[in-house]
C-alpha cells in the first residue's frame, strides 16, 4: 500500500515510521527540505536506539527505512492509497493542501487529517468528493501510543470509514471511532484534568506540587497534570483548551484559566522553555526543589484534590457517552491507551460507584452554582435505575 503524509515533523515522521514498519510504502512529504532532512537524521537514532534496545535488528532498520521516500512536492503523492496531513493546526492552510492534493491523488484515495481539534466537516468540504475525507487522529510519539482515533464526517462514506478501520488496525494500532465534534474523545475528555486543576491553584488550596502529587499518589497517574502541562508546553494546551471551549459555544466546563494563559503569555512554557510551573534543566529534567516534605495540612487535601479532579472526569467521559461521541469501550480504551490514564474513566466510576459520582458533583454545584459543575443527564439516570457503565 502507498502512503502519502504531509508535514515532516515530529507527528509526520512518527506516522511514517508507523507505516513503513507495518510495510507500506511511504513518501514523505515537506516543503522545507531542511525539516525533511531533520526527520530523516531523527529517524536513524531512533532506529540505532530500537536496535541497542534489541527491538529490531539491522535488516529490519533497513527496511523501515527503505521503505520511506522524502518529497518536496505534494505532486509526488500522487499514488497514494492514503494520504495523512500532520501540519500545522490551521482550517484555511489545511483546506488549501486538501483542495491542491486532490487534484494530484486518484479518486479512491483517502484524504486523512490527523488535526486534534478541527471540523473534519470543514475539512472535507474543501474536497470536490468529501465522502472521501477523514479524521486519523495519532497520539504523540506515533510509534509508541497505541490509540488512534478515526474521525468520520457527515460526509464520510462508510467506505471510507471501514477502509480506514482497516488499515489503522493493520497497523497494530487500537482504534477509537469518534463523532465530529470538539476535542473528539480524547481532548475534550481530558480537559478537566488540568481545567480542575487548574482551578484548584487558582481558589488557593494548594500549589503545583501538591495538586501533582494527590493526582500521582492517589490516582497512579504517571504524570500530574503541571508536569503534563510542562510536558506539552503551556503555549499548545492553552490553544486546545481555547480551541475546545470556543467550539462548544463557551461551555463553562471548557473555560480557560487565566493562570495558564499568564505562563503561556510570559514564555514560561515548560520543558522546552526551561521554566512553566517548574524549573528544568539545559536537558528538560525538573529541578526537583530541595524541600518535598507535604506538611500536614497539604497531606490531608490530597484525597479533596483528587476527588474533585477525578469526578469530574468522569462526568465530562459520561457526556461523551451521554451524547453518542463514542461508545463505552472507546472512551475507556481512549484515555488509557491515548494518554495513559491508569484506568477507564467509566470503569473508574462503577469502582467508585455512580451514586458517589452524582453526590460528589452535586455537592461541588451546591457550593459553586456555576454549570460547569452540573451533573451528566447519564449518571444521574444511571443512579436512579441503579445501574453502571460496564
Amino acid at each position: 500500500m502507498n502512503i502519502g503524509i504531509i508535514g515532516s515533523g515530529t507527528m509526520g515522521s512518527g506516522i511514517a515510521q508507523v507505516a513503513a514498519t507495518a510495510g507500506c510504502h511511504v513518501k514523505l512529504y515537506d516543503t522545507n527540505q531542511a525539516a525533511l532532512d531533520k526527520a530523516k537524521a531523527t529517524l536513524e537514532k531512533i532506529l540505532n536506539r530500537l536496535i541497542e534496545k534489541g527491538r529490531i535488528d539491522a535488516d529490519e532498520k533497513n527496511r523501515i527505512q527503505t521503505n520511506i521516500s522524502y518529497v518536496d512536492s505534494l505532486k509526488s503523492l500522487a499514488d497514494s492509497n492514503l494520504t495523512i496531513e500532520a501540519i500545522i493546526e490551521n482550517l484555511d492552510i489545511k483546506q488549501k493542501v486538501f483542495s491542491e492534493l486532490e487534484s494530484y491523488v486518484a479518486d479512491d484515495c483517502i484524504i486523512a487529517s490527523n488535526t486534534s481539534s478541527l471540523s473534519i466537516a470543514s475539512i472535507a468540504a474543501s474536497l470536490q468528493k468529501p465522502e472521501r475525507c477523514v479524521g486519523i487522529h495519532f497520539f504523540n510519539p506515533a510509534p509508541l501510543m497505541k490509540l488512534v482515533e478515526v474521525i468520520p464526517a457527515i460526509q464520510t462514506s462508510n467506505t471510507v470509514l471501514d477502509a480506514s478501520i482497516k488499515i489503522i488496525s493493520d497497523w497494530k494500532k487500537v482504534v477509537a471511532v469518534a463523532k465530529d465534534t470538539p476535542g473528539f474523545i480524547v481532548n475534550r475528555v481530558a480537559r478537566p484534568f488540568y481545567g480542575e486543576s487548574l482551578r484548584i491553584y487558582e481558589e488557593g488550596i494548594a500549589n503545583f506540587s501538591t495538586i501533582d502529587n494527590s493526582l500521582k499518589t492517589l490516582g497512579g497517574f504517571r504524570m500530574g497534570p503541571f508536569e503534563l502541562m510542562d510536558f506539552i508546553g503551556n503555549d499548545v494546551n492553552y490553544t486546545v483548551t481555547e480551541t475546545v471551549f470556543t467550539a462548544f459555544y463557551y461551555d463553562p466546563r471548557y473555560k480557560p484559566a487565566f493562570t495558564q494563559k499568564r505562563f503561556a503569555e510570559a514564555g514560561y512554557l515548560g520543558r522546552k522553555s526551561g521554566k512553566g510551573y517548574y524549573d528544568y534543566n539545559e536537558n528538560g529534567k525538573k529541578i526537583e526543589s530541595s524541600n518535598v516534605t507535604l506538611s500536614a495540612v497539604e497531606e490531608s487535601l490530597k484525597e479533596q484534590i483528587f476527588n474533585r479532579v477525578l469526578v469530574m472526569l468522569i462526568n465530562e467521559a459520561a457526556d461523551a457517552l451521554f451524547l453518542n461521541i463514542a461508545s463505552a469501550e472507546d472512551i475507556d480504551n481512549a484515555m488509557t491507551k491515548g494518554v495513559n490514564y491508569p484506568k477507564g474513566l467509566l470503569a473508574w466510576a462503577d469502582e467508585k460507584g455512580i451514586d458517589w459520582c452524582v453526590s460528589k458533583l452535586d455537592e461541588l454545584y451546591n457550593e459553586y452554582h456555576e454549570d460547569r459543575y452540573r451533573c451528566s443527564p447519564l449518571l444521574r439516570k444511571l443512579n436512579r435505575e441503579n445501574k453502571t457503565f460496564f
